[in-house]
C-alpha cells in the first residue's frame, strides 16, 4: 500500500521495545487524521489518504501489542484530542440536528477510538472520557436522538464508545434528578436504563457496552430500586428466550452488579439471583451457548462469594525467602465457626459439574469460581472441596487397566480438575497433608494423551497439569514438597524433552525453572535446567536428540527417560514421535552402549509381542537404531553378538503382518532392521534366526510404497556388503524389468544401491539393464518414476567402484551412461500430475554432475580421462546444466544452479592436456554467480536472468543456452517470463549488430540462431511456437530496427518472415496461428520487408477462424496506431476498427481485408 513501508506488519515482530518510539510519528499522524471536516465529503483521494492514516495508526498499535503497557505514559495525551473531537461533534449534532455528518469520516474516527480501546483496555481507557456533569445531557441526547449518526448500523464503534462515555458520567456522585423537568422525576435515569436495554440484545461490542452502563448505573445507590425491577424482568424474560445476545447482555449486567456492587445489595437479592441462574439452567435452548454457560457459572459463583465473609485466608510466605527465620510458610486462618449458607453447597455442586463442561472457557471459569470461594471458607470446609475436585480424577479412571484406555470424555474432566487444583494452588488452599495424593494424580495427567481416529486429545490436560505444578512451586512450603521432589524433577524434565506438543515442552520446562529457582530441591537443577531452557526444547528434534543425552548424563534422570521413550513414546500414535523416539532411545543408550543397549533392545523387543501395530513399529525402529549403535560403535566386536540378537528379533513378528497391505510403516521398518543388523552368517539359510528374511525384502522391492522399496533397497545393499549377490540381480532383472510399475521403481532404485565394490554383483548386467530403462527410442520404461530411480542410480554405481573403476566398468560402459544422462536433459513427459520430466531431468543434472566430480577427482588413477569423459561430453553436460538452470521450472533452476556452481570449484584434473576440461568462460561466471558474500538462489528469476543472458558470450554453451531461455520466455509463468523477457530485451539491446570478435555475441547471430533452432523441426509446434515468441519479445521492444542495414541479416528476416507467413491459412494449432501473425505484423516497421510482408496479412485477416480474424485486426491496429511503420494508415485503421471481424460473412470479411492490403500496399509506393 502506498505510504506504508514494505511489510510494516512485521515491523514488530520478535522485538521487544524499551519504550514508545513511534510517539511523534503516530501524534503527526493523528492530527493529520483529526484534521478532517467531519461535514463536507471526501472526494476519492481525500478518501484513500484518510483511510492510509487510519491504517498507519493501526499499524504502529499493532506494533506495541505485545507491550502495551509501554504506551500508558503517553496515553491520556493520544487519546485526549481524539475524544474532544468526538465530543465537539456531539454538541453541534445536540444544538443543530439538522447539519449532515459523512458517515464514513464519523465512522473512522469512531474506529479510532475503537482502536485504542481495543489495544489498552475499556477499564483504562473510560477514564480519559470527559467526565463533566455537563456531559450527561450531551451524551443522552446524541445517543438517543431518533437522527443519531449512531443509529447507522455501520457505527457500531460510535455507539460502543457512548454508552462507555455514558458509564463513566453514570458513575459521578451527584443526583440524576437535577437533569429532569419539573413534574417528570426520574426522567433521566429512565432514559439512560431505556439507551442501555434497547443494546442489551446486539450481536457486537455495543452490548458489552450497554451491559457495563446498566451495571453502572444499578451500583448507585440512588438506582437501586431500579435493580429489583430489572431482576424481574431478566426472570421473565429468560423463561422462553431463545436468542442468546438478549439473554448474555443480561447475565453480563447481573455479573458485573454481583462483582462490584455493595455485598447488601447482592444479599437482599440473593434468591432473585439463584432463581435467574435456576431458569437459564433450565432453559436448553441457551446452555447449548458456550458463551452463556461460563456466564452462568461466573453467576453463581460471584453469588457464593458474595455471600461470604469478606475475610480471605492469605498466603504469606511459601517457599525460599531472603529472611531465615521464614523459611516455612504460614498464613492467616479465619475463624472455623463461620456458618457457611446452604446456597454456597449449592452452588459449588453446580461449579463441580461445570469442571466437566465440554467447552474450556466454562471450565476455566468455574475453576477460578471455586477457588474464589474457597479463599472464603473455613480449612476444613475448602479441604472437602479439594476431594471432591480430587474425585474427578477418578471418576473415568477407576475400571481401565492405564490412562491411555480412558474414554475421550474424561478430557474435560481431568482438564477442569487440573484447572481447578492450580487456581487453590495458586492461592495456598492445598493443604500439605493433600499434597501427596494431588502429585499421584497430576504425575498421569503429564502424559494424558487418548488416541481419536487420526489423531489424539489431551494436550490441554497436559498442560493444565504443568500449570498446577507450577502454582505448587510458588505457594508450597520447601518442607512440604521435599518428599515428592525427585519425582516431580522426573516428571517435569521427562515431558519438557518427550512431549509432542511444542507449548507443553516449554510449560514443564517453566514448572521445572520454577521449583529450581524456589525451592533447589531438583536435582541438577541448574545444569538441567540451562539444557532443557525455553529455547533448547522449542524444536522437537533438538528437545529429543540434543538436550535429551545431555540430560540422561545425569544418573538420576537417565532410566526414567529410557523408561519414558519404551513405554509412551515408542507406542506413541503418531509415527514421526515414534521414529524421533527410537533415535532419542539409541543417544542416550550410546552414552553407555555396552551396560543400556542390551537392556534397551529386550525391552523393546517385548513390543513385537503386542498386536498393536503401532506398537510393533516402534519397537522395530528402536531395534534398528541399537542395531546401527551397535555396527559403528568402537566396541563393535564386543557387541556383535548382541547385533545378531537384534537381527533375531525379528522373527517374532509374524511375515503375515510385514507383508500385510495396510502395514507399510512396518515392512518399512522390518527392511531398515535388516539392513542394520543382518551379518555374514545370517546371510546363509541355515544359520538364519530369521529363514524369512529374504521374504521381508523381496515383498519390500514389491510394494507400492517408495519409502519401503528405498528401505528394501537398503537391506539388500547392506547384504550386497557381505555376500555376492550375482544371482539375485539376475532374477530381479528376469522379473522385475517389464513388470508393473513399482516393480520397474524398485528394479532400478536396488541397481544402483547395491555394493559392487565388494562384490562384482554383475554389474555389467545392471548398467546395461539401467541403460535400457532409460532409452526411450528403444522401448525404455514408460514409467517416469522408473526412469528417474534408473538415472539416480548411475552416479551411486560410478561413486561406488571409483576407486578400481577401471577393473569394474569399461571406459565405452560409462560413455553410455553420460550420453543416456545428456539424453535425460530432454525428457519433458507430461501427465495429470504436470511436468513430470522435471524429475528425471533434476536427476540427469545431479548425475552428470556427479558423473564429473567422480571422474576429475580420480583421473590419475585412469589410464585415459578422455576415454571416460570426452572432452566434448564434458561441456555437452555442462551446456546441458546451464540449459536446465535457466528454464521455466523455479526448483529445476535451483538444483542446476547448485551443481553448476560446485563444478566451477573443481580442480583440474591430474591428467594430460587438463585445460580441455576447463568450463569455458570460467572466470566470467565465477564474477556472475559466485563472487558475491551471499548468493541468492537461482530459483529468483529477477536475480538470475540478468546475469544468465550475459553466458550467451560464450560460444561453446550458446546453443543449448538459448534453447533454454528460448523456453523460459515462452512460459505462461508470469515470475519467469517477466524477467527472462526483460533480460534478454536488454542483453539484445547493447548488442552490437554484426561483430568479428571472439566470444562476443552479436544482433544477427541471435537472429540467427534463434531461425536455426525453429527451422531444425519446422512442423513441430513445441520448437516453433517457443521461438516465435521469443522473436515477438525483441521485435516488439525493437531490437533488430538496424539490422536489414546488413545484407546477412536482412536475409535472415526475409527466412523468418518466409516461416510465419508460409501455408499459414492451413496452420491448424491457435497458438501456432497466433505467433506467427503477431510476428508477421512486428516485421511490418522494417521498411526492407514491407513489400512481401503487407501482402501476407490478407491470410490473417480473412482467415477461416472468427478469433484469429479478430486478434489480428485488433494487434494490427495496435501495432500501426503505437508504431510509425514509415507509411500512412488513417484509412487501414478506420477499416480495422468498423470492420466487424467475428461476422460470418466471409465475402464482407475478405472484402476487408483486401481493401487493408491495397491501401497499405499504395501507401507505401506513394511513400
Amino acid at each position: 500500500m502506498e505510504g506504508i513501508p514494505e511489510n510494516a506488519e512485521k515491523d514488530g515482530d520478535n522485538k521487544l521495545y524499551a519504550a514508545f518510539e513511534d510517539y511523534e510519528e503516530f501524534v503527526a499522524t493523528r492530527d493529520r487524521f483529526l484534521a478532517v471536516d467531519l461535514y463536507s465529503e471526501a472526494t476519492g483521494d481525500e478518501d484513500r489518504a484518510e483511510a492510509l492514516l487510519l491504517r498507519k495508526q493501526t499499524l504502529i498499535f499493532d506494533k506495541y501489542q505485545e507491550q502495551p503497557y509501554l504506551l500508558d505514559p503517553y496515553l491520556e495525551q493520544l487519546f485526549a484530542p481524539v475524544v474532544e473531537t468526538l465530543k465537539v461533534h456531539a454538541k453541534k449534532f445536540v444544538s443543530s440536528s439538522t447539519v449532515p455528518v459523512v458517515q464514513m469520516r464519523l465512522h473512522r474516527l469512531s474506529l479510532l477510538l475503537y482502536t485504542f480501546i481495543k489495544f489498552r483496555g475499556y477499564k483504562t481507557i473510560t477514564r480519559f472520557f470527559p467526565h463533566e456533569i455537563a456531559d450527561l445531557d450531551v451524551v443522552l441526547d446524541y445517543i438517543s436522538a431518533p437522527n443519531s449518526p449512531a443509529n447507522d448500523s455501520i457505527q457500531w464503534p460510535l455507539r460502543y464508545a457512548f454508552l462507555l462515555w455514558l458509564s463513566l458520567v453514570c458513575m459521578i456522585p451527584f443526583d440524576l434528578e437535577q437533569f429532569d423537568e419539573v413534574g417528570h422525576a426520574g426522567e433521566t435515569a429512565s432514559r439512560i436504563e431505556a439507551v442501555g436495554k434497547s443494546m442489551l440484545g446486539k450481536a457486537g461490542v455495543d452490548r458489552d457496552g450497554a451491559a457495563i452502563l446498566l451495571s453502572r448505573l444499578y451500583m448507585r445507590k440512588d438506582m437501586a430500586g431500579r435493580f429489583p425491577d430489572f431482576l424481574s424482568n431478566a426472570q421473565s424474560t429468560i423463561t422462553g428466550l431463545s436468542d442468546p445476545f438478549l439473554a448474555m447482555g443480561i447475565l453480563r449486567v447481573i455479573c458485573e452488579v454481583i462483582k462490584l456492587g455493595s455485598a447488601e445489595q447482592v444479599q437482599v437479592h440473593k434468591d432473585s439471583l439463584l432463581e435467574i441462574a435456576q431458569t437459564l439452567g433450565r432453559n436448553d435452548t441457551l446452555t447449548g451457548n458456550t458463551v452463556i454457560r461460563k456466564l452462568h457459572a461466573k453467576l453463581i459463583a460471584r453469588v457464593a462469594i458474595r455471600l461470604l465473609p469478606a475475610q480471605i485466608r492469605r498466603l504469606r510466605a511459601k517457599g525460599r525467602v531472603l529472611v531465615s527465620d521464614a523459611a516455612t510458610g504460614t498464613e492467616d486462618t479465619i475463624e472455623d465457626d463461620i456458618d457457611v449458607p446452604e446456597d454456597v453447597e449449592t452452588v459449588l455442586e453446580d461449579l463441580l459439574k461445570a469442571l466437566r463442561d465440554k467447552d474450556t472457557i466454562v471450565r476455566y471459569s468455574a475453576a477460578k469460581g471455586i477457588a474464589r470461594i474457597c479463599e472464603r471458607l473455613p480449612p476444613d470446609f475448602a479441604e472437602q472441596v479439594l476431594e471432591q475436585v480430587l474425585h474427578l480424577f477418578s471418576i473415568h479412571s477407576a475400571a481401565v487397566a492405564s490412562i491411555y484406555d480412558m474414554p475421550s470424555v474424561a478430557e474435560s474432566t481431568w482438564h477442569g480438575a487440573c484447572l481447578a487444583c492450580a487456581e487453590m494452588a495458586r492461592r495456598g488452599l492445598i493443604p500439605d497433608e493433600r499434597l501427596a495424593e494431588l502429585i499421584r494424580w497430576l504425575s498421569k495427567a503429564l502424559y494424558f494423551d487418548i488416541r481419536k481416529g487420526a489423531h489424539s486429545i489431551g494436550s490441554n490436560v497436559r498442560d493444565a497439569a504443568s500449570y498446577v505444578l507450577w502454582s505448587l512451586a510458588r505457594a508450597q512450603s520447601v518442607d512440604a514438597l521435599k518428599p515428592h521432589a525427585i519425582d516431580l524433577a522426573r516428571h517435569l524434565v521427562t515431558v519438557s524433552l518427550f512431549d509432542r506438543e511444542i507449548h507443553i515442552r516449554r510449560a514443564a520446562s517453566a514448572a521445572f525453572q520454577e521449583y529450581v529457582g524456589r525451592t533447589s530441591l531438583f536435582p541438577h537443577g541448574i545444569d538441567v535446567l540451562r539444557k532443557t531452557d525455553f529455547y533448547a526444547i522449542g524444536i522437537r528434534r533438538n528437545a529429543f536428540l540434543v538436550a535429551a543425552p545431555e540430560v540422561a548424563e545425569h544418573d538420576e534422570y537417565r532410566p526414567f527417560l529410557i523408561d519414558h521413550l519404551l513405554s509412551v513414546t515408542l507406542r506413541h500414535w503418531d509415527p514421526a514421535m515414534r521414529q524421533i523416539g527410537a533415535q532419542s532411545l539409541c543417544a542416550i543408550c550410546e552414552l553407555d552402549l555396552v551396560q543400556l543397549g542390551p537392556d534397551a533392545a529386550a525391552r523393546a523387543a517385548k513390543l513385537l509381542k503386542v498386536p498393536d501395530a503401532g506398537d510393533v513399529h516402534g519397537a522395530l525402529l528402536a531395534l534398528t537404531e541399537l542395531a546401527a549403535a551397535y555396527r559403528r560403535s568402537p566396541e563393535s566386536l564386543v557387541l556383535e553378538s548382541e547385533r545378531r540378537k537384534v537381527f533375531a528379533y525379528l522373527s517374532i513378528v509374524p511375515l503375515s503382518m510385514i507383508q500385510s497391505a495396510r502395514q507399510e510403516l512396518i515392512a518399512e521398518a522390518a527392511c531398515q532392521l535388516i539392513a542394520a543388523a543382518i551379518s555374514l552368517p545370517e546371510t546363509q539359510h541355515a544359520q538364519s534366526a530369521v529363514p524369512h528374511w529374504r521374504q521381508v525384502v523381496d515383498s519390500g522391492l514389491k510394494s507400492k510404497s517408495t519409502s519401503v522399496q528405498e528401505a528394501a533397497a537398503a537391506a539388500l545393499a547392506a547384504v550386497s556388503r557381505l555376500v555376492d549377490c550375482s544371482a539375485v540381480v539376475d532374477r530381479l532383472i528376469r522379473d522385475f524389468e517389464t513388470g508393473s510399475e513399482p516393480m520397474q521403481q524398485s528394479l532400478a532404485r536396488v541397481l544402483g544401491a547395491l555394493d559392487y565394490l565388494a562384490h562384482p554383483h554383475g554389474i555389467e548386467k545392471a548398467v546395461r539393464c539401467l541403460l535400457r530403462m532409460v532409452d526411450r527410442k528403444n522401448g525404455g520404461s514408460t514409467f517416469v518414476e522408473a526412469r528417474r530411480n534408473a538415472f539416480d542410480s548411475m552416479p551411486q554405481i560410478l561413486s561406488n567402484v571409483s576407486q578400481k573403476l577401471n577393473e569394474k566398468l569399461p571406459a565405452i560402459r560409462v560413455c553410455n551412461m553420460t550420453d543416456a544422462l545428456l539424453d535425460g536433459l530432454t525428457d519433458y513427459t507430461s501427465d495429470e500430475r504436470g511436468d513430470v520430466g522435471s524429475w528425471v531431468r533434476i536427476a540427469c543434472v545431479k548425475g552428470l554432475a556427479s558423473f564429473i566430480r567422480t571422474l576429475i577427482t580420480e583421473a590419475a588413477a585412469l589410464p585415459s580421462l578422455s576415454d571416460y569423459l570426452p572432452p566434448r561430453s564434458f561441456h555437452d553436460a555442462i551446456g546441458g546444466i546451464l540449459k536446465q538452470g535457466v528454464e521455466r521450472l523455479d526448483n529445476v533452476r535451483q538444483q542446476a544452479g547448485e551443481c553448476f556452481v560446485d563444478l566451477l570449484s573443481l580442480p583440474l584434473p591430474a591428467t594430460a592436456y587438463p585445460e580441455r576440461w576447463q568450463i569455458q568462460g570460467a572466470a566470467t561466471i565465477k564474477g556472475l554467480f559466485v563472487s558475491e558474500e551471499e548468493s541468492v538462489g537461482w530459483n529468483d528469476g529477477n536475480w538470475l536472468f540478468p546475469r544468465a543472458v550475459q553466458l550467451l558470450n560464450i560460444e561453446r554453451y550458446r546453443e543449448q543456452l538459448l534453447t533454454g531461455i528460448i523456453l523460459s520466455t515462452s512460459t505462461k509463468t508470469d515470475s519467469t517470463q517477466r524477467p527472462v523477457a526483460s533480460a534478454l530485451v536488454n542483453y539484445a539491446l547493447q548488442l552490437p549488430v554484426v561483430t568479428d570478435l571472439s566470444d562476443h555475441y552479436d544482433q544477427r547471430g541471435l537472429a540467427h540462431d534463434l531461425l536455426a533452432q525453429a527451422q531444425k523441426s519446422v512442423t513441430s509446434n513445441n520448437v516453433v511456437i517457443p521461438v516465435l515468441q521469443t522473436f515477438n519479445v525483441l521485435l516488439e521492444a525493437d531490437v533488430f530496427e538496424n539490422l536489414p542495414q546488413d545484407p546477412e541479416g536482412l536475409k535472415i528476416l526475409r527466412e523468418l518472415l518466409a516461416l510465419v507467413s508460409r501455408n499459414a491459412s492451413r496452420l491448424k494449432n491457435p497458438q501456432r496461428i497466433n505467433v506467427s501473425m503477431r510476428c508477421l505484423i512486428n516485421l511490418l516497421p522494417l521498411a526492407e520487408l514491407q513489400e512481401v510482408a503487407i501482402p501476407q496479412l490478407y491470410q490473417f485477416l480473412a482467415h477461416q477462424y472468427p478469433r484469429v480474424r479478430a486478434d489480428t485486426a485488433e494487434y494490427l491496429y495496435l501495432v500501426l496506431s503505437s508504431k510509425d511503420i514509415g507509411v500512412e494508415t488513417d484509412n487501414v485503421e478506420e477499416i480495422l476498427l468498423e470492420t466487424e471481424w467475428s461476422s460470418i460473412d466471409q465475402i464482407m470479411v475478405e472484402g476487408a481485408a483486401k481493401r487493408c492490403v491495397d491501401y497499405l500496399i499504395s501507401a507505401r509506393e506513394a511513400g
